[in-house]
C-alpha cells in the first residue's frame, strides 16, 4: 500500500461528548492543544445540539471552530430512522452541518422488530427517509452516516439497510465497540460496509457483568475491542476519512476525565498508526 493511501495522525478527531461540563470554545481549545486535527460535534456548551438553534448561536459555533483551527468532521444527532417523522429533523441537521462546513451528519437506525414482515417494513421506511433526504444532502455537500448502534449495532444490519439506498451520499459510521459486542470481528464489519464507511469512531471496553450493559469503557489499549484490526482494515482498504475518538463522558461520568483520556487516545493511536504504516512500507 502506498503512503498516500494510509491513515495518518493528522486525520484524528475527537467528539465533544467527552466534554459535558465546559463550553465549546474550551473543548476545542483543549483538543487542539493536545494535537487533534478535527472535532466531531455532539455536545455544544455541554448540551445536545438543537437543530433549530438561533442564527446567532449557529454563527458563534462557526466562529469558535475557526478560531481554534479545527474543522467539524461530523454533526451528531439523536435521530432514529425508525422513529416518528425523522425526515424533518434530518433536513434541519443537514442545513446546520452545511453552515458549519461539516461533511457528515450522523444518525441512528433506531429500534427494529424481530424477524418478519414488520422488520422489513421498518427497514424500507428507514430507507425511504434516507432516499428522500439524499437530494438535499447532495446539494449541501453533506453525507448521512448510519451508525452501528441500537438495533443496528451489528454491521450486517446497517448493510441490510444500505442495500436499499442507492444514494452515494448515504453510508455508515463504524463505531468500534458495538459490532464487537454483537459478536462481529473487525473483518466482518469491513466486509459488510467497506467503501460505504464515512466515519470511523474508536473506543475501547472490557466486559463487566456488574454493569447494566455488560461493558466498561476504558482507555485505549486497556480493553478488548479490536481497534488495531479496525485501523489496519481501513488503511488497507484505502479509507481516507476521519478517525474520531468517542470518549463518552456525557453518558458515563465515572470514566476518566477528558484531560486524561483524550491525550492518551491520541498517543496510542499515533503509535499504532506509525507502526502500521512502517510495516506497510517494508512489506
Amino acid at each position: 500500500m502506498s503512503q498516500e493511501a494510509s491513515i495518518t495522525t493528522p486525520r484524528i478527531a475527537f467528539s465533544t461528548l467527552a466534554f459535558p461540563d465546559v463550553d465549546l470554545a474550551t473543548a476545542v481549545s483543549l483538543g487542539r492543544s493536545w494535537g487533534y486535527a478535527g472535532v466531531e460535534l455532539r455536545l455544544i456548551d455541554g448540551e445536545l445540539i438543537d437543530p433549530a438553534m438561533r442564527p446567532e448561536a449557529r454563527a458563534q459555533v462557526k466562529r469558535t471552530l475557526a478560531a481554534a483551527g479545527l474543522p467539524a468532521v461530523a454533526v451528531d444527532t439523536s435521530i432514529r430512522l425508525t422513529g416518528t417523522d425523522p425526515g424533518t429533523e434530518l433536513r434541519q441537521f443537514l442545513e446546520l452541518a452545511s453552515d458549519w462546513e461539516a461533511p457528515l451528519v450522523r444518525v441512528f437506525g433506531g429500534e427494529l422488530a424481530g424477524d418478519g414482515p414488520g422488520r422489513r417494513a421498518q427497514l424500507e421506511a428507514a430507507a425511504r427517509v434516507l432516499e428522500e433526504a439524499a437530494p438535499a444532502a447532495e446539494r449541501l455537500g453533506v453525507g448521512i452516516g448510519v451508525e452501528t448502534h441500537d438495533s443496528f449495532s451489528a454491521s450486517a444490519v446497517v448493510a441490510e439497510l444500505l442495500t436499499l439506498v442507492d444514494a452515494a451520499v448515504v453510508g455508515a459510521v463504524w463505531d468500534s465497540h458495538h459490532p464487537y459486542r454483537m459478536g462481529e470481528r473487525a473483518a466482518d464489519v469491513w466486509a459488510n460496509l467497506g467503501q460505504r464507511i464515512l466515519l470511523a469512531q474508536v473506543k475501547d471496553a472490557r466486559p463487566d457483568p456488574a454493569r447494566e450493559d455488560g461493558w466498561q469503557l476504558v482507555l485505549l489499549g486497556q480493553g478488548e475491542v479490536p481497534v488495531r484490526d479496525m485501523l489496519a482494515l481501513l488503511s488497507d482498504g484505502g479509507y481516507q476519512g476521519w478517525v474520531s475518538v468517542e470518549w463518552e463522558k456525557r453518558w458515563h461520568p465515572e470514566i476518566a476525565e477528558p484531560e486524561v483520556a483524550l491525550p492518551q487516545h491520541l498517543a496510542v493511536l499515533g503509535t499504532w498508526i506509525r507502526e502500521m504504516n512502517e510495516r506497510q512500507e517494508t512489506a
